[in-house]
């Protein structure tokens, strides 16, 4: 016999369902701090103070970016384009990027875990270091377009001194070469 009780909460949840729906549609439910900044963030123009970041590797350590000791910033939102820059950055070695100032960001956000359980394991075998963009509004800052890398050169004070776009597979040696 099913609880009279229980007659009274069903419409309730149906209630409370609708209800959530309507107000997400208006705008009005909560959402992350993370969530809220990707949708006012405005993208890193020439000039502008890179922010300070943390986040973690393909080994899980922390990295946080200090100002004056990243002159270059390779940012890969794409699978692809992504492995063309690991296939170079490993050929030139575990410290290249140090030694070039420089720090590459893959984005991994949104990879189903199926994704990871493959992609993770293997990022963990190149020798230099991969910073993982996780978060939605991680990358929110960072011009992309599609197939290209996006390099930003800063200053000693951190602030974004160019723009640039590169060809993942021919365009790295011409990043490093100035």
């Amino acid at each position: 016999m099913v609880n009279p009780a229980l007659n009274n909460i069903r419409p309730m949840k149906s209630f409370l369902a609708l209800l959530a729906f309507a107000l997400a549609g208006l705008g009005f439910v909560a959402t992350a701090p993370a969530a809220r900044a990707a949708d006012t963030a405005e993208t890193y123009k020439v000039g502008d103070t890179f922010e300070t970041f943390t986040t973690k590797d393909q080994h899980e350590k922390d990295y946080t970016f200090e100002p004056g000791a990243v002159r270059v910033v390779v940012v890969s939102f794409e699978m692809s384009a992504g492995k063309d820059a690991n296939a170079f950055f490993a050929e030139k070695g575990a410290a290249f990027l140090d030694e070039q100032k420089a720090v590459f960001i893959a984005n991994i956000y949104g990879m189903p875990g199926i994704g990871r359980f493959f992609a993770l394991p293997k990022m963990k075998r190149y020798p230099h270091r991969i910073l993982l963009a996780d978060a939605e509004a991680f990358l929110a800052r960072y011009p992309a377009r599609p197939g290209q890398l996006t390099v930003l050169r800063l200053d000693a004070s951190a602030r974004v001194v160019a723009i640039e776009f590169a060809d993942p597979e021919k365009g790295l040696p011409a990043v490093f070469a100035k």
